[in-house]
């Protein structure tokens, strides 16, 4: 029998205060954002249709929690409210129809269009230009006192700028203000805080918005301070002493005062740009440097806000369009092991299927043995599961606090679940490997498949269902052996027919002349990806010189490190490997570069490039050829010495993140060519490396 309204709304009212402590007071929450908001709307779907059964004390009348007994209680002076949410571009669309309504069809709307950052909101209340006080978010009426903690954060001015340029706004200092934002942390400084505290035994946070929340509501001021916490201003409370009449007009004061502001937001005044401005921005979100889990649309007047006003706990002049979930909670059902074609064993996580971010999820990745263990992740776990972009989804950790007594403690196989060869671990490694290169069917599985694969041969029609087919049926002892196929070999299995036997063989003889680039990456050694290949292209010329080549030799390559050339050298000193390329080469396959073209121009000589991305006229492989002719250099990583990041769409993260990091300019292919033609590029500053980015 299902429950009542009245009942089904009691029963989301509890799961909505639990969750509410855990997320605003604890930090530990035990369901996704998407989970909660998922309750939410149901609640207030119940009381919509039973005005009769909301209670004041309903999570829908409120804005948070109670703040923590830890920290003294703050009053704030006008409520930090929360913003309503929109999921798709029709809520935002009947956003803004309310909004005229209450207007007026004919009201002349600007919107400013922000990242809604995933940390932890703050007030600081500032008096005469100085710092005094800093506040959480708490309830939204009460948060606490952490103004000790707050000050250690160097992104936070202790003092006013008076001298700041304002972009036109008011340049006066306030007799009071308070500067409301979010403290967060960027996601690769996440990473190595977790790594810090699992190597010191201490719990790991599940997300970096965990990590900031815990990190600021210490006691000891002093673990704040040794923690990787940033402030992004975005709005004020009451202020005093200064004109301040539109959100824009804010964001420019507030960065002129010495406030960090996202260099992301912008202003609109036509709605459909703001809405393409929205689609183009969120498909940057993976390449961002911090979590967002969407952007927020306000009305920019001030005035028009005031008319507006508010609807219970939401501002009616702003909505939050919220990304998809990438993050869920799902039940650990077992752990397996993937043999990698290096022979690295890779934990595998069965969970519970679960729908996460439009993507039906029923495996993810637990990286490691140590990262199973650090955090303690125990098979029927809750677990905590996240997909960014379009990579494998992956384990965060487990929900402790879910847990019944009947998990089981997971350990690494001793042998090879696909050959029976003990498992390895060499000394400093995370990884556990099959030593058995020759013999394991799994590990020949892995490297047809990536020897095949669009980045590497190329090969039509070959893929990982053939590979597995192929071993099991003998025809394939080694990646070399895909070059003896016959007709006669292929006509007696089930499913090939003469046409799909002559396209198939076909594509195998073609893939012979690929460029020797590609045959490097290929050959599956460990560290070398395409850009590693370039670089050992362009100095040695040939598979056989490579083969020759000393460790050292290998470590001057400019990009190229010595654990890379430690990697590479041992690739070609294995007898079973030596034996493979001598095969290869025998069997036709490219092992020469192309004669170098002459020297188109020096332009760019003495610069250094990292390309990343899809790029839409060229290749990457054509784009390095070009940058080469005209006296550039292409390397793998970027570093302070970079002096271009050359980003197509769909860019690496870490690339993107490190060129942010260290200042370097970015590069489309319009600038590239602008560069050989001697046209100088602005190098763009902060403001606009993020629009570069998003333009592409």
């Amino acid at each position: 029998m299902s429950d009542t309204p009245i009942q089904r709304a009691e029963a989301l009212r509890e799961q909505l205060r639990m969750h509410n402590y855990r997320y605003h007071v604890l930090d530990d929450p035990i369901v996704s954002d998407a989970e909660y908001d998922a309750l939410m709307r149901e609640l207030r779907s119940i009381e919509a249709e039973h005005p009769e059964l909301i209670t004041p004390d309903s999570p829908t009348r409120r804005v948070g929690n109670a703040p923590s007994e830890k920290f003294a209680k703050v009053r704030h002076p006008v409520a930090m409210l929360s913003l309503g949410n929109a999921f798709d571009e029709a809520d935002v669309r009947a956003w803004r129809e309310r909004v005229l309504r209450l207007l007026g069809e004919d009201a002349q709307l600007t919107f400013t269009v922000e990242p809604k950052i995933d940390g932890l909101a703050i007030a600081l209340t500032y008096v005469n230009g100085a710092f005094v006080r800093g506040a959480t978010r708490g309830d939204g009426e009460v948060g606490e006192d952490v103004t000790a903690n707050l000050r250690t954060l160097a992104s936070i001015p202790l003092v006013m700028l008076a001298t700041g340029s304002s972009d036109g706004a008011d340049s006066a200092i306030p007799t009071s203000i308070e500067v409301r934002g979010e403290v967060y942390m960027r996601i690769a400084e996440f990473e190595r805080l977790n790594e810090r505290l699992a190597a010191a035994g201490e719990r790991v946070a599940a997300n970096p918005r965990n990590a900031a929340a815990g990190s600021l509501r210490q006691k000891d001021a002093a673990v704040t301070a040794s923690r990787p916490l940033r402030f992004f201003a975005y709005a004020v409370g009451p202020f005093e002493g200064i004109a301040l009449n539109s959100q824009w007009g804010t964001l420019q004061y507030l960065k002129g005062r010495g406030f960090p502001i996202n260099r992301d937001a912008r202003q609109f005044t036509d709605f459909e740009e703001a809405l393409a401005y929205c689609h183009d921005w969120m498909r940057r979100r993976d390449v961002l440097e911090y979590e967002v889990d969407g952007v927020v649309i306000k009305i920019d007047s001030f005035g028009q806000q005031r008319e507006l006003g508010v609807a219970g706990r939401d501002p009616r002049w702003a909505i939050a369009w919220k990304f998809p979930a990438r993050e869920t909670t799902s039940r650990l059902i077992n752990i397996t092991v993937n043999v990698g074609r290096t022979g690295v064993m890779t934990p595998n996580a069965e969970i519970e299927p679960v729908n996460l971010g439009g993507v039906m999820v029923r495996n993810a990745s637990l990286h490691n043995a140590d990262y199973i263990s650090q955090r303690d992740i125990r098979i029927g776990d809750y677990v905590t599961v996240k997909r960014a972009g379009d990579v494998i989804p992956y384990i965060i950790g487990p929900i402790v606090d879910r847990r019944d007594g009947t998990e089981q403690v997971w350990q690494m196989p001793a042998t090879c679940p696909d050959c029976g060869t003990p498992l390895e671990r060499a000394e400093g490694e995370v990884a556990w490997r099959c030593p058995n290169v020759a013999g394991c069917p799994a590990q020949l599985i892995r490297r047809v498949e990536h020897f095949v694969s669009r980045g590497a041969m190329d090969i039509a029609g070959l893929g990982e269902k053939q590979a597995v087919f192929f071993v099991e049926q003998g025809l394939i002892k080694d990646i070399a052996d895909l070059y003896v196929l016959q007709e006669k070999d292929l006509a007696a299995l089930e499913g090939y027919g003469a046409k799909k036997i002559s396209n198939l063989l076909t594509a195998i003889e073609e893939s012979k002349q690929r460029p020797l680039t590609r045959v490097i990456v290929a050959l599956g050694i460990r560290f070398v990806g395409e850009s590693v290949a370039q670089a050992l292209t362009q100095r040695f010329r040939s598979l056989l010189a490579l083969m020759a080549a000393t460790e050292a030799e290998i470590d001057a390559i400019d990009g190229i490190g010595p654990e890379i050339a430690a990697s590479i050298e041992a690739y070609f000193q294995a007898p079973v490997n030596r034996a493979l390329i001598e095969k290869l080469i025998g069997l036709g396959v490219r092992s020469e570069a192309e004669a170098q073209a002459e020297p188109l121009g020096d332009q760019l000589a003495g610069q250094t490039f990292v390309i990343t991305g899809t790029l839409a006229g060229m290749s990457r492989e054509q784009a390095a050829e070009l940058i080469a002719a005209h006296g550039g250099k292409v390397t793998g990583s970027v570093t302070k010495k970079t002096h271009y990041l050359l980003i197509g769409s769909d860019p690496g993260g870490t690339k993107y993140a490190k060129a942010v990091e260290f200042g370097v300019p970015l590069l489309d292919e319009a600038g590239l060519l602008r560069l050989l033609g001697s046209v100088e590029p602005t190098p763009p500053d902060d403001g606009v490396v993020g629009q570069i980015a998003m333009d592409l």
